[in-house]
């Protein structure tokens, strides 16, 4: 029932003492040889022994690795219900062992109880703090680009042209085929369900003059501008954020270049000239989408279509949805560049910072679209 390994790899010997199983000890129980002593002590069946005894006494050197296979050996043995004692061990290895002891028995911290209503009122505390926090940033950011700005007015010549016009085609042109699609889309919608909530009231008629004010006055451009920052605005921030990264902002500035005005100002000069002319793009296509719903369900002809949506429609309408453009744009811009440069860390900051621009664009520019209602219905328009 003996079984042996070299003495310099760590090995033990079964011996009987009695009903007592002995388990001796010797070689060198560390890191180096752990492994196939390992695999045999997990495998030692001591037979009908009524209890089992470590001897240590001919141990070599034994480090953590050793102690914690020696412990763990134990520790299964007691689990079987059999008892187990220790002779012949130095006392460092014995302090060695007794530590293995107190870290299994040293319990993880338990978390102090907080009251779910003290998270909540911290939670919110901490996301009032930040919202606050980030509006101040806003503002000074807002401050800083209308100061680079109005230094680019009076100085034209430091105006980057082709980095504008690239800008606008991207922005602008690129975006016309989903615009105009959404658009026609949404004017089909309005006119049918105008139709349709109409017709109770034999009123089936006046679904043009509310495709018409409404398309006109909100909702051209309030999509046009939604989808203007998830697909441009997020583009601003992935760029300059990658930028960012990349230390390619950190390069510009050291050869003497201003960041905002090689990319911010052309963004945001690209966005306010776009803008508007997609919402004039946006407005035709509801118009059309509308049109050709209300030949289809009212029956009506195209000459009366006009006739109806004229009398509906006066100049004011045009330019109250049109005088927002610029407005919105320059929200977006702002915001889609400002979160590209707070930028920290890696990828995975980028795509946060892109998620932040698009729901903050979106945000600021249905609260300013909401302010231009109050102010519109205040002055009467």
């Amino acid at each position: 029932m003996a079984a042996d390994d070299a003495p310099a790899d760590g090995s033990f010997r079964l011996e009987q003492d009695g009903n007592v199983c002995v388990i001796a000890a010797s070689g060198r129980w560390t890191l180096a040889g752990i492994a196939p002593l390992g695999a045999r002590l997990a495998a030692l069946d001591i037979g009908r022994a009524e209890g089992v005894r470590f001897d240590l006494s001919r141990l070599d050197a034994m480090d953590t690795a050793g102690a914690f296979a020696l412990h763990r050996l134990m520790r299964r043995l007691e689990r079987d219900g059999m008892p187990v004692a220790i002779v012949g061990a130095s006392p460092s290895r014995a302090a060695l062992l007794a530590r293995m002891q107190q870290a299994e028995d040293r319990k993880p911290l338990a978390r102090p109880y907080v009251s779910p209503v003290r998270e909540m009122v911290e939670r919110v505390g901490r996301t009032a703090i930040h919202v606050l926090v980030e509006g101040r940033d806003l503002i000074s950011f807002f401050g800083l680009t209308a100061i680079t700005l109005a230094r680019a007015l009076t100085r034209p010549g430091r105006l980057r042209l082709i980095a504008l016009l690239a800008h606008v085609e991207r922005v602008g042109l690129n975006a016309l085929p989903i615009v105009g699609l959404l658009s026609f889309l949404i004017g089909v919608v309005l006119s049918y369900q105008g139709a349709d909530q109409l017709r109770q009231f034999g009123a089936e008629i006046y679904s043009v003059n509310l495709l018409g004010v409404s398309v006109l006055r909100e909702i051209g451009v309030l999509i046009t501008a939604i989808m203007v920052a998830g697909r441009s605005g997020s583009a601003f921030t992935a760029e300059i954020g990658t930028m960012k990264v990349n230390e390619e902002i950190d390069a510009l500035k050291t050869l003497g270049l201003d960041p905002m005005e090689v990319l911010v100002l052309p963004r945001l000069l690209a966005v306010i000239i776009a803008l508007p002319l997609l919402t004039f793009f946006s407005d035709c296509a509801a118009l059309v989408g509308g049109a050709i719903m209300s030949i289809t369900v009212l029956g009506l002809a195209l000459p009366q279509f006009f006739a109806q949506l004229e009398d509906a429609l006066s100049f004011s309408t045009f330019w109250v949805g049109l005088v927002k453009a610029p407005v919105f744009a320059f929200l977006i811009a702002m915001v889609g560049c400002y979160e590209g440069l707070q930028v920290e860390g890696g990828a995975d900051s980028v795509g946060r910072m892109t998620t932040k621009s698009v729901v903050e664009s979106i945000f600021l520019v249905i609260v300013a679209d909401a302010g231009f209602s109050i102010l519109f219905s205040y002055l009467g328009v």
